[in-house]
């Protein structure tokens, strides 16, 4: 996708979509965006094709937004009207009948748990409650897929909290395919199936969050004191050491079965405070600034495609 002036904002890109909860991963600036406005037919790919539950979206955009849900970043909402009438009207405009979007909004602000609180105008909400009303509009045509951008935007840790239970209900109980645009790495690996990682608008990596961060081949080491004298110990009988910038962990390569018995053991010996002894496992933060430093001395690609 490219923009007047030269300006490549997405390119290099070939994904697919599965069902569950998709991360759409990037820095400010890296893409996410103008991914989810080409997904829902709003902008036009320079080069390459995109479908969206079977559509093409240079064709049939009107179509693909009445069968996707989407929760914009930013505030948007209509301050002089109440919960149920705007999510009722986003319903209409999916192509619901009266009745039926009027009975869909009520059970969309049930599911956002804003039953209650239906009636009141949305510039008494709190920010919370806000985001909970663009999650309910987004809902409200039963679509096939919902788009969520930034969805925990603004919000406290625990609105955080909330709004990510309630992203992982629907994507696991609801049967809707869900892809989450956030730069908070930690979110993402909280609730989603799959990660999509960009940069400067290019693809970074796309796999199952559960291969990425599968156990690597070192094992994470932590003592409350005489962290120095276990790594000297475990190097003089033959154990490959990597002290890490915590002063109390080390990671000690496994190369067979017998390192995990002889790290307990020389522990032990040592009579040091073990407070843990565990496979390590990779973190989206650790893939992610791996696949930069990848990317980053990586400067060939083809045609961007989509």
């Amino acid at each position: 996708m490219r923009y007047p002036g030269g300006v490549t904002a997405l390119g290099d890109l070939t994904l697919s979509v599965r069902p569950g909860i998709t991360g759409l991963v990037g820095a400010n600036g890296a893409g996410k965006s103008t991914l989810i406005k080409i997904l829902l037919g709003l902008l036009t790919p320079t080069t390459g094709q995109v479908r969206v539950l079977g559509m093409d979206t240079r064709e049939q955009g009107e179509l693909i937004r009445a069968r996707v849900g989407y929760m914009p970043e930013h505030d948007c909402l209509p301050a002089d009207v109440t919960a149920t009438e705007f999510v009722t009207h986003l319903g209409r405009m999916s192509g619901l009948p009266p009745t039926a979007a009027k009975e869909q909004a009520a059970e969309a602000l049930r599911h956002v748990g804003l039953h209650e609180e239906r009636y009141r105008q949305i510039g008494t909400f709190s920010t919370g409650m806000k985001q909970r009303v663009k999650l309910a509009q987004a809902l409200v045509g039963d679509p096939g897929l919902l788009l969520l951008d930034e969805p925990t935007n603004g919000l406290d840790p625990g609105g955080r909290d909330a709004m990510l239970a309630l992203i992982h209900r629907i994507g696991t109980e609801f049967g809707i395919a869900v892809m989450v645009a956030s730069h908070l790495l930690s979110e993402i690996e909280r609730i989603c199936d799959h990660l999509v990682a960009i940069e400067g608008g290019k693809l970074l990596r796309a796999a199952s969050l559960d291969s990425m961060t599968q156990a690597v081949p070192w094992l994470a080491v932590e003592v409350d004191e005489g962290t120095d004298l276990l790594a000297a110990r475990l190097a003089e009988l033959g154990l490959t050491v990597s002290p890490q910038p915590s002063r109390r962990q080390l990671l000690v390569r496994l190369d067979g079965e017998p390192v995990f018995d002889t790290v307990r053991d020389t522990v032990a010996d040592l009579e040091l405070p073990l407070t843990r002894l565990e496979h390590r496992r990779h973190h989206v933060e650790e893939l992610f600034a791996e696949a930069m430093a990848g990317s980053e001395s990586d400067s060939t690609g083809q045609e961007a495609r989509l």
